[in-house]
């Protein structure tokens, strides 16, 4: 037997090479003391399809082999690029930190969420411009297959024509549209944001005031320019999403913008309202990992116990995209089965991916997770494979 350790090109070349000896985790359930094949990046046959001798063997030793996680929203990343407030490193060396987490947590496909916000520092356009040739140059280097997810808030007015422009040249993948600046007369909202702000920015008290009060006059112009943003983003097949919608209202307007992805709907009656609108409901697995939402939103454990959650992200964690299934499952929500599809086939059919990502079956892309036990931690994940490469492995994997 062959150990893909010593060429790790095996699965990505035309020869074809057979994952054996695992309990596979296809779209329609388990299949027990299963295999694998996969050649040229691709998955070949699985189970009793398979029909020809392979040139590699790899035992999965009774191990479980999953879909790799798609991530749309992950912003933990900031952490490696400015980890106290007034700190920044280098993006190279923040990104390839980045890069080793997620294949470290089982993500294969990933979209940095970057915030196009109003701030300065590290939400501002400046570092959004930096980023995006950052990311440009790194991608071809990274193992997790990345794309580029831009926040947009709207009052964030200034270079409205970059940003348009950015969208028509496909440099970006996915457009959320946020509204994140509280209203002056709302002060639980104010102090919310500040929270996160104060980490972010260093900025006295009064100079924070006048920034903010000097932000409200930009909203009729934001909302102006969110609608030319959707109209560019529909015409490019960029996927677009809303924002932490708060009623019903919010999902109408939504829904005539083109929305198909709802982020973080703030109720169940919102989320509700999305989904009979056609979107896909996106909400955060640390939230679910935790036991409720850090602002007051409703509870994914709620709403997956209503059938109301199509897709799982990261948000800020990536440990709990991993861990979320699993806790689902063990909640008695929904079978692991189940709920490993919020973080796989459905965010892959979510954002178009869905001919070719998400699933274990024949013609997709070989991005897989063998796992010794189906326990919830990432340190049962064993490898990981991306595009039929493998990009990460604990010791004795596949020996």
């Amino acid at each position: 037997m062959q150990n893909p350790i010593n060429n790790p090109e095996n699965m990505t070349s035309q020869i074809s090479t057979l994952i054996e000896n695992v309990n596979v985790l296809t779209s329609y359930g388990w299949l027990e003391n299963s295999c694998v094949e996969v050649s040229g990046g691709k998955i070949r046959a699985v189970g009793v399809d398979v029909d020809r001798p392979a040139s590699v063997l790899l035992n999965g030793h009774g191990g479980y082999l999953l879909p790799g996680i798609i991530d749309l929203h992950g912003d933990a990343f900031e952490r490696h690029i400015t980890p106290r407030a007034g700190t920044v490193f280098p993006l190279e060396l923040a990104l390839a930190a980045n890069d080793a987490s997620l294949i470290s947590h089982g993500i294969t496909t990933f979209y940095y969420s970057i915030t196009d916000g109003f701030e300065p520092g590290p939400r501002s356009r400046e570092t959004v411009r930096h980023l995006l040739l950052a990311l440009e140059h790194l991608m071809p280097r990274f193992s997790c297959q990345s794309r580029v997810h831009i926040r947009h808030e709207k009052v964030n007015t200034e270079l409205h024509d970059e940003l348009m422009g950015w969208i028509a040249e496909g440099r970006i993948h996915m457009l959320s549209l946020n509204d994140h600046l509280p209203e002056l007369d709302n002060p639980a909202s104010i102090e919310r944001y500040l929270t996160g702000f104060r980490r972010r920015v260093t900025m006295g008290e009064a100079e924070t005031g006048r920034f903010l009060s000097g932000l409200q006059g930009r909203r009729s112009l934001g909302e102006k320019q969110t609608y030319e943003l959707a109209q560019q983003a529909r015409r490019a097949g960029v996927s677009l999403s809303s924002h932490d919608d708060q009623c019903v209202d919010d999902v109408e307007q939504n829904r005539t913008l083109g929305t198909t992805i709802a982020e973080f709907p703030m109720n169940a009656e919102t989320a509700k309202a999305s989904l009979a609108a056609g979107a896909a409901v996106l909400m955060g697995a640390p939230n679910l990992v935790r036991g409720g939402s850090h602002v007051g939103a409703i509870s994914v454990r709620a709403a997956i116990e209503q059938n109301l959650v199509s897709i799982l992200c990261s948000d800020y964690h990536y440990p709990s995209l991993f861990c979320a299934p699993f806790v689902a499952a063990e909640q008695g929500l929904i079978p692991l089965a189940q709920a490993w599809k919020l973080v796989s086939e459905n965010p892959a059919k979510a954002v178009g991916l869905g001919a070719s990502k998400g699933r274990i079956a024949p013609g997709f892309d070989a991005d897989l997770l063998l796992l010794s036990e189906l326990d919830g931690s990432p340190l049962s994940l064993q490898a990981t494979v991306v595009g039929g490469k493998s990009v990460f492995q604990r010791s004795g994997c596949f020996n």
